[in-house]
């Protein structure tokens, strides 16, 4: 019997236990939302195309599938396509659906066509950045592509792809049979795992090794391994650094956890990872940042120091710092395999020194001290040390938090402790603003049980504030905390070291400084917004407004001071190349 692409995709999408898709209507794609009302899959409508990839990029981030994001075309899909990147270059797992302009009107620029190159070429646009991009070209190929997307998403390196559907497929009908056959074939593709001779050779190498350092990246978090990586680390006694995406795969407050790395890392922790003899990076891909722009003897010392690299994905073994062995392995089941060979080879574990447990701990004590001043500060606007600590005072152990860019994202890296493994949400790899606000919709959406507050800058809400038009739709209870210094800051604090301006990185009005104000913009959105008058006001604010399970907007002014930084950035080398200077404070 045949039925519609339409009706026959929805079905296809229940029955891969879809929950949930995250998009804007156009009229290419209507044929889908008219089934979807039919369904029990719940369409989360946004106002920017941008919102619902990064809603659907948090929820994948959060349930571990691939999330669907359905779009338009041209101006739907450009508007997306920084979410969609965002979600690429910190492999999140996601499909694109979008529609296209009709198959046989390919060429002739019909309505929103982008065709200047070459015709009926709108999917291209995404190419350097998804797995995969596809164009539907006849409809009985659409279940065959649509299975696929599904298998390529979610397997390897995950990653977004795309499907691009002309219009007139959606409404075209095609037998049943042609998606029934996808009932044959599995969901989920079993990764690979690593063999039992180089896990032996691994567990030797850093049993035996002096000043071993365990480096966890985002792939840990993504592969759901942080458990299995606790327990070799403790077995081993190993201690553990983390990227900014691996923050969190050892709880913060673990007596091995050393913390962040690189350029906004601080000083103890890069001079571990620094003079770590054996250094095991586990799904990490060494990125800039991280690595102090890959400057010699700053946080990495290769060769000197030895490298064990494991990832899913092979092209990141050694192409950014060579490896003595290099495996290319889920970390989940790599992290079992070690654990099974290190209590076969060493059944009581490895006793190392203790004496980093306790450098360990008088770091920690010194961090809290250095900044405690700023801390208990009750100046205002708000020192962003106070923020910070007084959001992790307030949330739970467990609670999710996203982060957009700036302090909300590098001072959280470097101080802010996170205890639940994967309860913290920061765009990467793309480094985009405007993600926290919207990532904390599909986080939530994904943990409906637990609390989810978005730490971002006013540059970084001011992209897309209608955010809070789905929130107040759905009935999403978000917190979000607008670190408001009328600046985009970390840039104004760069450019005020290197060349004494703020020219074009400052909010003002009439030369006097100049915020909306977003408290009341909540309020227009049908929303609660608060506007916080004092240091004394927020931590009280922040508790009710979590405790009132409701979306609610705190616009709180902060100081503009810069995250302070030990590692290196190259940028500082270009701009300034005969000065030691980096971020300052703006008055």
């Amino acid at each position: 019997m045949k039925k519609l692409i339409s009706a026959q995709l929805v079905k296809y999408l229940e029955s891969r236990g879809v929950k949930h898709i995250f998009g804007l209507c156009g009229h290419t794609n209507i044929a889908v939302l008219a089934e979807l009302e039919k369904s029990s899959i719940k369409f989360i409508n946004v106002r920017h195309e941008q919102i619902a990839a990064h809603a659907a990029d948090g929820y994948a981030r959060v349930t571990k599938k691939a999330a669907v994001v359905l779009s338009h075309l041209g101006p739907g899909l450009t508007n997306a396509a920084t979410g969609v990147a965002n979600a690429a270059l910190d492999s999140i797992p996601m499909v694109v659906i979008a529609g296209d302009v009709p198959s046989y009107y390919y060429g002739k620029h019909p309505h929103q066509e982008v065709n200047m190159h070459a015709d009926g070429a709108q999917y291209e646009i995404y190419r350097p950045f998804v797995k995969r991009a596809w164009r539907v070209d006849q409809a009985e190929l659409f279940p065959e592509i649509l299975q696929k997307a599904f298998q390529l998403a979610e397997s390897g390196r995950p990653g977004p792809v795309l499907i691009s559907v002309p219009m007139d497929i959606f409404s075209t009908k095609i037998e049943e049979e042609a998606f029934r056959l996808l009932d044959h074939h599995i969901q989920v593709v079993e990764k690979p795992s690593l063999d039992e001779e180089t896990a032996a050779c691994i567990v030797e190498k850093l049993a035996k090794a002096e000043r071993p350092v365990l480096y966890a990246g985002g792939g840990v978090v993504l592969a759901d391994a942080t458990r299995e990586l606790r327990e070799f680390a403790e077995h081993l006694n190993i201690p553990v650094a983390h990227s900014l995406m691996g923050k969190g795969a050892l709880p913060d407050d673990h007596e091995l956890a050393l913390g962040m790395t690189g350029f906004w890392g601080t000083k103890f922790i890069n001079e571990q990872t620094k003079n770590a003899d054996y250094l095991f990076g586990a799904g990490t891909r060494f990125s800039e940042a991280d690595s102090s722009s890959w400057y010699d003897n700053v946080t990495f010392d290769f060769p000197k120091t030895k490298l064990i690299h494991i990832d899913i994905d092979p092209n990141e073994i050694g192409r950014n710092y060579p490896a003595e062995i290099g495996a290319v392995a889920d970390l989940k089941k790599a992290f079992i395999t070690l654990n099974r060979v290190a209590k076969r080879l060493y059944p009581d574990g490895i006793d190392r020194n203790e004496q980093l447990r306790e450098a360990i701990v008088n770091y920690r004590q010194s961090l809290r001290e250095s900044i405690s001043k700023n801390v208990s500060s009750t100046s205002f606007p708000m020192k962003p040390e106070r923020i910070l600590a007084e959001v992790r005072d307030v949330l739970p152990r467990d609670a999710y938090l996203t982060t957009d860019v700036g302090w909300n994202k590098n001072g959280v890296g470097q101080q802010f402790p996170i205890y639940t493994p994967g309860s913290i949400l920061t765009p990467g790899g793309f480094a985009t603003m405007g993600f926290g606000s919207s990532a904390a919709i599909g986080a939530k959406i994904a943990a409906p049980d637990k609390v989810v507050v978005s730490l971002i800058g006013d540059g970084g809400f001011g992209q897309n504030p209608s955010v809070l038009a789905t929130a107040k739709e759905e009935n999403i209870p978000v917190v979000w905390v607008v670190m408001n210094n009328s600046a985009f800051g970390t840039i104004a604090g760069l450019e005020m070291a290197h060349y004494d301006t703020t020219y074009g990185t400052r909010f003002q009005a009439d030369g006097e400084s100049y915020t909306p104000d977003f408290a009341a913009i909540a309020k227009g959105y049908g929303i609660k917004g608060i506007k916080i008058e004092s240091a004394a006001q927020f931590k009280g604010v922040l508790k009710e407004a979590i405790a009132a399970n409701e979306p609610v907007v705190i616009d709180v002014a902060m100081k503009n001071e810069p995250v302070p930084t030990d590692g290196k950035w190259n940028i500082n080398d270009i701009y300034s190349p005969d000065d030691d200077k980096s971020h300052v404070s703006i008055p």
